[in-house]
């Protein structure tokens, strides 16, 4: 059949994928149980080329062909963006790696993700005991693959310190030394943001840290550098979540640095701003904050010219879309504030990763997650720039339904993998980049990316 199509119409290409998933859903985007392995084969007709920012796009026409009997997958959601390519449509594997309710903990949240110089993936996230909310007991928990997310090791506690709240894991892997540094926020259980805020807590948002040298199987003690990372004239605190970085190009090259965010004790302005290290990770310094309020959890992405891009969450409702600012002093200040108005949101974290740098063999990508919807923390999406963040042309939807916090990562074998929010989980999803970069027409000269 594909022959025949092709002979007929030599302007059309039809290109075979595969989806497989082991938590099928029904028809509402809710888990069907009993759990079972789904697979479909999916033909994607790519045809007339659209000019959309510096290159060319392609339109998409999806022909679905169940091979093996599985649950109903969801009706395509309302939310599907212009040019954007479903999970279905092509190689992405899924797995569920907490699921609230489950293994001693109400609820799990808060992803963060990082790989390590041998290749180990290593999965963060908050273990809350006893509830929902953002404070109580809440403990860091971690689980650990070898295979590139394939298999994972049983969940491990990385920090718990009794009744009260240790969060926000962020995690930064030192190229050059191997070691892992994980930076965290503590504050008493009995404390929430509000009591904190309004000066009414029995004690404060404190910073910690920690760091491993074996690729995760042990941790050091926690250790509080509060004093070198927080102003005294700024109550709430929160590191990342998600993952920081190291420079690798320009004067500041081997700084670790990892985004934060604050609100003032004198207006309670709510600001972001970067924290970092130049000797490995030994000490910690206080970077910038933006130079407008309105904005909080953030990351940060390393762009061309020695420069320093940070992604935020926008608390102004008038402009539903994520901030960003920019920093050419390895995040010491940041400067050019403004809306981004391809990437909507609902106010919600969001992650953002850097696939690649432009060389002879690569593409220039950067990688950026959130629930793509200016209303509703739904639609994971994850989208891809060419740029350094001026435009997102290409787009894969990970998931319509209930969706919230990511963070990403590029794996050994150069496949991504985007941590996520998923209704009562948190889920591990790996994908090549060539899924949803297929049949992108880049400029003249451009490489193309790898499979």
């Amino acid at each position: 059949r594909k022959k025949l199509i092709e002979d007929k119409y030599p302007q059309i290409t039809l290109i075979s994928a595969n989806h497989v998933t082991d938590t099928p859903m029904d028809m509402t985007g809710r888990v069907s149980q009993p759990a079972q392995e789904a697979s479909f084969s999916t033909a994607i007709i790519i045809n007339k080329p659209l000019a959309f920012g510096r290159g060319l796009v392609t339109v998409a026409a999806l022909l679905w062909v169940p091979v093996l009997s599985a649950a109903p997958v969801s009706a395509p959601s309302s939310d599907s963006l212009p040019g954007a390519v479903s999970a279905s449509d092509k190689a992405i594997v899924e797995k569920p790696l907490w699921k609230s309710g489950k293994g001693g903990y109400n609820t799990y949240r808060i992803p963060a993700i990082g790989v390590t110089n041998n290749g180990t993936v290593l999965a963060f996230c908050e273990g809350r005991k006893n509830g929902a909310g953002d404070s109580g007991d809440i403990d860091l928990l971690l689980r650990r693959s070898l295979d590139h997310g394939r298999s994972w090791s049983e969940q491990s506690v990385v920090w718990n310190d009794g009744q009260n709240t240790c969060g926000n894991p962020c995690v930064v892997v030192d190229e050059m030394t191997g070691v892992i540094w994980l930076l965290s926020t503590w504050n008493r259980g009995t404390d929430n943001e509000r009591l904190i805020i309004n000066h009414n807590s029995s004690d404060t948002r404190r910073v910690f840290v920690m760091s491993s040298s074996d690729d995760g199987v042990t941790w050091s003690r926690p250790e509080e550098i509060t004093s070198d990372v927080k102003r005294s004239d700024w109550t709430w605190y929160a590191t990342g979540p998600g993952s920081g970085i190291q420079i690798k190009n320009g004067f500041h090259a081997g700084r670790l640095v990892i985004g934060c965010d604050h609100i003032t004790a004198v207006g309670n302005g709510y600001y972001s701003h970067a924290v970092f290290s130049d000797d490995h990770g030994r000490t910690w310094k206080m970077g910038g904050q933006t130079p407008l309020e309105g904005v909080n959890e953030c990351e940060v992405v390393e762009i061309a010219g020695g420069k320093l891009l940070l992604n935020m969450r926008n608390g102004h409702r008038s402009n539903k879309f994520r901030q960003t600012a920019i920093s050419d002093d390895g995040g010491e200040t940041w400067i050019e504030q403004t809306y981004d108005p391809v990437l909507i949101e609902p106010i919600c974290q969001a992650g953002i990763r850097r696939y690649s740098w432009p060389t002879s063999d690569e593409q220039n990508v950067i990688l950026f997650s959130n629930p793509a919807n200016a209303d509703r923390r739904v639609n994971m999406t994850v989208r891809a720039s060419f740029d350094d963040g001026k435009t997102w042309p290409a787009s894969l939807t990970l998931y319509s339904g209930n969706s919230a916090y990511s963070d990403l990562a590029v794996l050994g074998n150069k496949t991504v993998a985007c941590l996520y929010e998923k209704d009562s989980f948190i889920s591990f999803a790996n994908f090549k980049v060539s899924d949803f970069l297929l049949g992108q027409d880049l400029p003249k000269g451009s490489p193309q990316p790898k499979p």
